[in-house]
């Protein structure tokens, strides 16, 4: 099995990350921090699971180089932008509503998380190219 469909393995854990960390959100982050608190809070935390999944998960599936970890980084954040749109059009969402969240001053840290997305597998296998 190639590289990326392997890293691609990976990349589909992100969403039941991203789900329940949506829950996570709603159901307690709201009310202990408020909205406003909680949208910001919450993608801090996703960004931060995108990470830790990729760094204990990456090497485990894949040897990959720095070249590879790049690749892997732009499929990754081409498929998270597609997965998001398709999923917020076919829930309802107009594509201005959906651009929104990619404006950080609203609160909203998604474009964060789109770049651990990213960098994520770039940072992982550059260092782990470097041991």
């Amino acid at each position: 099995m190639s590289k990326l469909i392997k890293s691609l393995l990976i990349w589909l854990c992100f969403v039941p990350l991203a789900v329940a960390n949506g829950v996570f959100r709603d159901s307690l982050l709201c009310g202990w921090l408020g909205g406003a608190l909680a949208l910001p809070v919450s993608g801090l935390i996703l960004s931060c699971l995108i990470f830790a999944v990729t760094w204990f998960l990456l090497p485990c599936v894949v040897t990959v180089s720095g070249r590879d970890g790049f690749r892997m980084g732009c499929v990754w954040t081409v498929l998270t932008v597609l997965f998001e749109f398709l999923l917020g059009v076919a829930g309802g969402q107009s594509v201005p509503d959906l651009l929104s969240a990619y404006n950080p001053f609203t609160g909203n840290l998604w474009l964060l998380v789109v770049i651990s997305v990213f960098l994520s597998p770039v940072i992982v296998s550059s260092f782990k190219v470097s041991q």
